[in-house]
Formats: C-alpha cells, structure tokens, sequence
C-alpha cells in the first residue's frame, strides 16, 4: 500500500471491545508484521498489551506467546 504524506497513523487507546482515537489518523500498524490496517478494518488488538493486530491469526499467535 503506498501512503503519500498526508496519510498520518492515528493514536488508539484499545479497550475490551472498542477502541478510542487519541490522535486523528487513517490507519494503524500491525505490532507483529508492520502491515498498515486501515482503521475502518480494524477488528483485532488487544487491550492488555496495547496493540494491533492485522489478522486473527496474527492476534491469536501473539497472545498465545504471552502464556
């Protein structure tokens, strides 16, 4: 996905089932694979750790790890 310079990160506070917008932006970053996760496809993070998750496979992997 080519970003141009307008096209910022947006800052979440991930919660249990929602998250809120701390600081405006169009996408997130997957905290395993780097991938950019356009917010409105954001479904998986976790809210113990703070971060995103591009699928739920990537998700499950990483929390499993957490033992």
């Amino acid at each position: 996905m080519l970003m141009n310079s307008t096209e910022k990160p947006a800052k979440l506070y991930y919660g249990p089932s929602t998250f809120r917008v701390l600081r405006p932006g169009q996408h997130v970053v997957c905290a395993v694979s780097g991938e950019i996760i356009p917010l409105e496809e954001l479904r998986y993070w976790s809210a113990e750790l703070q971060e995103a998750y591009a699928s739920a496979e990537i998700a499950t992997k990483r929390l499993l790890a957490q033992g």
